[in-house]
């Protein structure tokens, strides 16, 4: 198998954070191009939750503020842990986390992903969004836990 390209999704948590060093020694070992991919949350489905304070122009105005900071931290996040891969891009989508990781892989055209889990759901030893692109990804699927890497 070639590894030419790896999807790294991250929501900035820090279990997120346990699928770093992966990303990084996979990156340099088979001289891979990274997308990193951050979903945001869609901030005008909850629009019936924010009431009469928020018009449509603020949640506007609030979800492109989010957007500008996930792109600052994912910069960060290239600059600290791939120093040594300068073909990194960034992709900051909004929708329902699994469904855009797995739209991800085909549009970036991924061979691998790598991808931090956050807990067990049920019996799975995954949290949904893992077990979802686990279960339906055409292309492996790394997944790291924090709570046995030792993050």
């Amino acid at each position: 198998m070639e590894i030419k390209r790896i999807l790294w999704p991250t929501d900035f948590s820090k279990a997120a954070s346990a699928a770093e060093d992966f990303v990084a020694s996979l990156t340099k070992k088979y001289e891979a191009e990274v997308h990193l991919l951050h979903v945001a949350e869609d901030l005008t489905m909850f629009e019936h939750f924010w009431g009469s304070g928020l018009d449509a122009k603020h949640i506007h105005d609030l979800q492109e503020y989010g957007m500008k900071i996930s792109r600052e931290r994912l910069e960060e996040l290239c600059n600290d842990k791939l120093k040594g891969c300068p073909r990194y891009h960034i992709h900051i989508v909004l929708g329902d986390p699994a469904k855009e990781i797995l739209r991800a892989i085909d549009a970036y055209g991924a061979d691998l992903v790598i991808l931090a889990t956050h807990g067990m759901k049920a019996n799975f030893p995954f949290g949904s969004v893992a077990e979802k692109v686990v279960k339906n990804s055409p292309v492996p699927v790394l997944t790291v836990n924090p709570k046995t890497y030792g993050k």
